[in-house]
């Protein structure tokens, strides 16, 4: 397992995406240079009745600054990311990571990029490190050795509206392509609707976002005998393995307990798709 630290991060910057989605950056001393794509951090409120902290996957990796993005949606009153969602900058947030198993890319296998709702934002360090030469193998980042990015790839993203947030940044990294589920911006449906309404093809998926999504794209891959690799992050209730809400089941036995459950904060986010019961 991959070191982690717990630290005192100070805000850089947030704003609002709009739809209670919001954008923050925070100064780490030393979770962004340990942190990968896929990966997440714990975030704790300052209000001492919330015992448990909420888990947050990194939007963004900036490692030169020692900066990292989360890109969240606020999922009530009185919750703590409606407390996060008022920080501003130079305020301070303690914070634990990075934690979890990040993506380990195939280098040379045309990929699918696929992020659902606020499954979207993991996605975006994923594609910027596939572009950057960047693989993930046992926990440790690893250039790839060759000139360019790892694979090929397009990017497809389904969101409930026009509220396409981060679409323009994904842009930037490979052809992309949205669905809405209202129809407002891109195919009128689901992402399984845009990758067949573009002809788009690919030798692997990976992918985060609700469990429906994820259900169907383990069977589209089993279908068309794609390798599928999915975060299983909008699972996760406390991120640090104390109140085991995130258990799933798995096709093999976990070595330690010699159940069929693994912990997604720990043993995940990601996972081969062919090893979890979804």
């Amino acid at each position: 397992m991959a070191e982690k630290f717990e630290e005192i991060a100070v805000v850089v910057d947030q704003s609002s995406l709009g739809n209670g989605i919001y954008d923050l950056t925070l100064k780490t001393d030393k979770i962004a240079k340990a942190a990968r794509a896929g990966q997440f951090v714990s975030v704790y409120s300052n209000d001492k009745s919330k015992l448990l902290p909420r888990p947050i996957s990194l939007c963004g990796i900036n490692r030169a600054d020692d900066t990292i993005r989360l890109v969240y949606r606020v999922t009530g009153e009185g919750t703590g990311t409606e407390e996060f969602s008022k920080l501003v900058r130079g305020d301070k947030v303690r914070i634990l990571g990075p934690l979890g198993n990040g993506f380990t890319v195939q280098p040379g296998k045309k990929a699918f990029l696929i992020g659902g709702g606020i499954g979207v934002p993991p996605m975006l360090q994923l594609a910027k490190d596939i572009n950057a030469g960047i693989v993930q193998t046992s926990g440790e980042e690893k250039n790839s050795g060759q000139a360019g990015a790892v694979c090929d790839m397009n990017i497809v993203m389904g969101y409930r509206d026009e509220n396409t947030f981060l679409l323009d940044e994904f842009k930037e990294q490979a052809a992309s392509f949205v669905a809405t589920e209202d129809g407002s911006v891109g195919t009128k449906g689901n992402v399984i609707d845009a990758i067949k309404e573009n002809a788009l093809e690919a030798d692997v998926i990976y992918a985060c976002g609700p469990m429906p999504m994820l259900r169907a794209l383990k069977a589209y891959a089993a279908e068309h005998d794609m390798d599928c690799f999915i975060s299983m992050e909008e699972r996760m209730a406390c991120g640090i393995g104390a109140c085991l809400a995130c258990v799933c089941k798995t096709k093999d036995k976990d070595a330690h307990s010699n159940v069929n459950n693994k912990r997604i904060c720990k043993e995940g986010p990601v996972f081969d798709a062919k090893e979890v019961e979804l």
